[in-house]
């Protein structure tokens, strides 16, 4: 179930502060019912304790959040309403934020695997007017990292956040031309020939 979207602040420190807005959305919310047994004294004033069965609700969402322009997280959030889940999921997503390197087409710069629990992902760069071709979480991670033109396939696992997290695994391991020069010490332009 999705949640419309809202406007959040980027409070990070890793990085730099985004005066703008940032997208959330809702990638799943489950419900989850608890039976508990409990006693306590007799109302009617008689001795003896009385018994009760209660039912107790709890709710996970499962958030992603993103700004559009290459930051995005994925939180988890659980609580006995959907309002406080989301806003712990909110909370945990932005610990979580990570820096995505896009191409000048808003693809990624080389084909990627990750992997998050029993899921993996592979991630493949598409040219230009492609769109995103993904599903389920991945597909909401990609729109909020704020990627436009990518190939991706969900592998193993269906559940939303194994599968959410193995898209922003992948998405954290995404190098640039310049970085892989940088850490071997050469020019860009030997990178080529």
């Amino acid at each position: 179930m999705l949640i419309s979207l809202y406007q959040l602040p980027i409070t990070n420190p890793q990085f730099p502060k985004d005066k703008t807005w940032q997208n959330k959305k809702n990638s799943a919310t489950r419900k989850k019912a608890i039976t508990t047994k409990g006693a306590k004294k007799n109302p009617n004033g008689k001795n003896g304790l009385f018994r009760f069965v209660a039912l107790k609700l709890s709710f996970r969402a499962i958030v992603i959040i993103g700004n559009e322009r290459g930051q995005v997280g994925v939180g988890v959030g659980k609580a006995s309403d959907v309002i406080g889940a989301v806003k712990k999921g909110v909370a945990d997503g932005k610990k979580h934020l990570i820096e995505v390197p896009l191409t000048k087409s808003n693809s990624i710069p080389h084909p990627i695997n990750g992997a998050g629990g029993g899921a993996k992902v592979m991630m493949r760069p598409a040219a230009p007017g492609t769109g995103v071709i993904a599903g389920g979480a991945v597909r909401t991670v990609l729109e909020l990292a704020g990627v436009r033109n990518i190939l991706a396939k969900q592998l193993g696992s269906g559940n939303p956040l194994n599968n959410a997290r193995a898209a922003v695994n992948a998405l954290s391991t995404l190098r640039t031309l310049s970085e892989v020069a940088q850490e071997r010490g050469i020019p860009v332009e030997n990178l080529y020939g």
